[in-house]
């Protein structure tokens, strides 16, 4: 994807009245909600943004040039792929549903079931260079990343303006604008938000009785909060918590070696619940039959990027 369709198309980028691309301004947010937490070490600015929004859809972060971050998290099914899982470069088949990305920057946990993950510079090494399952492929490719987005000169300014002073292209300065960029993914304006705001008609009286009754049934206790999870693990095993889980291996003692499954899984959000598919992190569940409207319209807005001539397009 070349930088002048990237950036001249409606791209994602800094709210307008930023002062300069290498400045950063959060937009107006819902009473209650400040913006999310920025890594010391990675602060905003409107060219990173730019940056990590092409190399989110960059399909040269993968081995084969076959996935980008946006094959997986499809903007249209609420940043998920609407499938149980997801094969990789090798044809390994995923092990965990793929998540919906609205508001991650506000989430402290970013796995199904890795807590000690908590930043999403860290998180976006696991698809890119993770093994179990292999994804997109790029174990040890540190050199060759620097290689194909090197040979591009709108990359290069990007980069350079994006890290001033620094001059590298590597997976170091990758993750840290994907981060950026994800971080700008904000979602607080469904109707259920609005609704929550005081704005009596912004969901159907069915919508209401059907939040009503999420609320009644518990749901809320673990889908609660402004973003419907409560961003904690909990166990759903099919044996009691104090036991081991016995359907791994058929209620007998376990074999030597035997290491049981994860049994604990982080809640995952409902925003764009209508849209992601399958919402369990199995991939097991098909269909929401939810009646509230937790569907955001994601935030978009546009800047001027650094410009590029159309001959630097592949």
């Amino acid at each position: 994807m070349g930088i002048a369709a990237a950036c001249l198309a409606g791209a994602l980028l800094a709210p307008s009245g930023s002062a300069s691309p290498t400045s950063w301004r959060w937009p107006a947010l819902p009473s209650g909600i400040v913006p999310p937490p920025v890594p010391d070490d990675n602060g905003m600015s409107a060219v990173k943004v730019a940056l990590g929004r092409r190399l989110f859809y960059e399909p040269a972060l993968s081995r084969d040039g076959s996935l980008s971050c946006a094959t997986c998290h499809q903007q249209a099914r609420g940043f998920t792929d609407g499938e149980a899982t997801h094969r990789g470069v090798t044809g390994d088949p995923g092990v965990r549903n793929v998540p919906g990305l609205a508001n991650v920057g506000w989430r402290s946990a970013l796995t199904w079931s890795d807590a000690g993950l908590t930043t999403l510079e860290q998180q976006a090494m696991v698809p890119m260079t993770g093994e179990h399952p292999v994804e997109m492929g790029m174990t040890g490719g540190d050199a060759e990343v620097a290689r194909r987005l090197s040979a591009d000169r709108c990359y290069r300014s990007l980069f350079t303006r994006a890290f001033p002073g620094k001059g590298d292209i590597g997976m170091k300065q990758v993750v840290a604008a994907l981060g950026a960029f994800q971080r700008t993914m904000i979602a607080f304006d469904s109707p259920f938000d609005r609704f929550k705001r005081g704005e009596g008609k912004a969901m159907s009286p069915l919508a209401q009785r059907g939040a009503a009754q999420f609320a009644s049934a518990g749901c809320a206790a673990c889908h609660g909060g402004a973003d419907l999870t409560d961003g904690k693990t909990h166990y759903v095993g099919t044996a009691a918590p104090s036991e081991p889980d016995a359907f791994a291996y058929g209620g007998k003692p376990p074999p030597p070696g035997f290491e049981p499954p994860v049994e604990h899984f982080r809640t995952p959000s409902l925003r764009n619940v209508a849209v992601t598919g399958r919402g369990c992190m199995t991939g097991g569940r098909r269909r929401s039959r939810m009646r509230f409207d937790a569907m955001p319209r994601l935030r978009w807005w546009e800047w001027t990027c650094p410009p590029c001539s159309p001959s630097s397009m592949r």
